[in-house]
């Protein structure tokens, strides 16, 4: 369905744009229909109620930066992209976390609009690192950050609790830097 809202960023096939309350039972649909491809990496809001709290979160917290990514044909939101914890001062870094929709996965969506994140991110937002954290068994996610230039950095045990358990992650991270 289309959506009557401007893009921040826009490449060929997708527009990045930022969470709205008004997107709730599209994104609770998609994710209802994605949790085979979601889960045991992810859960995201599958209700409207579920997906307000969690939509409230990215609008109003200023450590935080919510963007639906969303197909330019037809507004459909193909996935979203979050940057947490975000530190300003000396570190200027964010912590990305990605899933795409099961109706857009595989279509090179998500690696088109986690590019427009990466640029938007470097540039209006001033950050100078983002990182993402994936559990290793994670391929298809280690494979979105490594086609986006993200480098491994190394192994954080026990570092984030998913799905009942304290999970190990993999840290990939990118700099202004390292970008072309």
């Amino acid at each position: 369905m289309p959506h009557d809202q401007r893009y921040l960023a826009e490449g060929p096939r997708v527009g990045i744009r930022h969470f709205t309350y008004g997107d709730g039972a599209e994104f609770a649909a998609r994710a209802r229909e994605s949790k085979e491809l979601h889960q045991p990496w992810l859960f995201p809001p599958d209700t409207v109620d579920a997906y307000t709290a969690y939509a409230s979160r990215l609008i109003e917290d200023p450590t935080k930066a919510g963007f639906l990514v969303c197909a330019k044909d037809d507004g459909a939101i193909a996935g979203f992209i979050n940057i947490n914890n975000i530190v300003e001062g000396a570190f200027q870094c964010g912590a990305l976390g990605y899933g795409a929709f099961a109706h857009a996965a595989g279509r090179g969506l998500m690696r088109e609009g986690l590019d427009l994140v990466v640029g938007y991110a470097f540039g209006p937002m001033r950050l100078h690192r983002l990182e993402i954290n994936v559990q290793p068994g994670n391929t298809a996610s280690i494979a979105l950050a490594r086609g986006a230039g993200f480098r491994l950095e190394g192994l954080s045990p026990k570092m984030l609790h998913v799905d009942g358990a304290w999970r190990d992650h993999e840290r990939w991270a990118l700099t202004v830097e390292m970008r072309p």
